[in-house]
């Protein structure tokens, strides 16, 4: 089916879920999930499938290392990953609708030439005026960073601020407006997704796709 919006009742899906996260409310619901939340968000990447093929996530988390998380997450994610390298990401949860693009979580061979590349004065100047560049409405982050200069680097380097990121990602938090309900959501996914070409294409070209093994992060 072709997507046509969240419907209302996936945020209060997840509102239900916040306050009650046990295997007894998900059993009850699980029927409910699957059409008003995972059957729109797999409508919705089908819709952008010319940025790639979408991972959805599990709806589960994985407490094997964790005693503290609660079972189930509140939120749906979708991942998939261009070519050069840069990720394409979106969010549901009962906060509405988040997306974002960029390399996220770096592995370590990528950390290592991101930073070479930010410590170099032209293309580290050249990164500072595409971050820069983002209006109102965007967020640049990444997984984590560190409180101090990387190994190597002085901590009064010009562009410190970006060297302690451990990765780069431009997103919006566009909450539950009514467009969020018509297929106009994959609408402004995509503008978002576009206004990250400059980084992105930066990033692939200076950072590139890890030689290492994937981890998760966005879960």
């Amino acid at each position: 089916m072709a997507f046509t919006g969240i419907p209302t009742d996936a945020l209060a899906f997840y509102n239900e879920l916040e306050a009650d996260n046990s295997k007894a409310f998900w059993e009850q619901n699980k029927e409910r999930f699957k059409v008003v939340v995972r059957g729109p968000v797999t409508e919705l990447a089908e819709t952008l499938s010319e940025y790639g093929d979408f991972h959805l996530f599990r709806p589960h988390n994985d407490l094997r290392f964790s005693k503290n998380k609660p079972p189930y997450k509140t939120h749906q994610g979708a991942y998939t990953e261009g070519e050069g390298g840069a990720g394409y990401y979106f969010q549901l949860s009962a906060e509405g609708l988040m997306a974002g693009t960029g390399y996220y979580a770096m592995a370590k061979d990528q950390l290592d030439r991101f930073r070479q590349a930010v410590d170099d004065d032209a293309l580290g100047g050249e990164l500072v005026d595409i971050v820069g560049g983002y209006g109102r409405g965007f967020r640049i982050g990444a997984i984590s960073e560190l409180k101090t200069a990387p190994r190597g680097y002085p901590k009064d380097h010009p562009r410190i601020e970006i060297l302690r990121r451990k990765g780069l990602l431009a997103s919006k938090d566009f909450g539950a407006p009514k467009w969020l309900h018509t297929k106009r959501a994959a609408t402004r996914i995509r503008e978002t997704w576009e206004a990250g070409d400059a980084m992105n294409a930066w990033l692939d070209k200076h950072v590139g796709p890890s030689q290492l093994e994937p981890e998760g992060f966005f879960g």
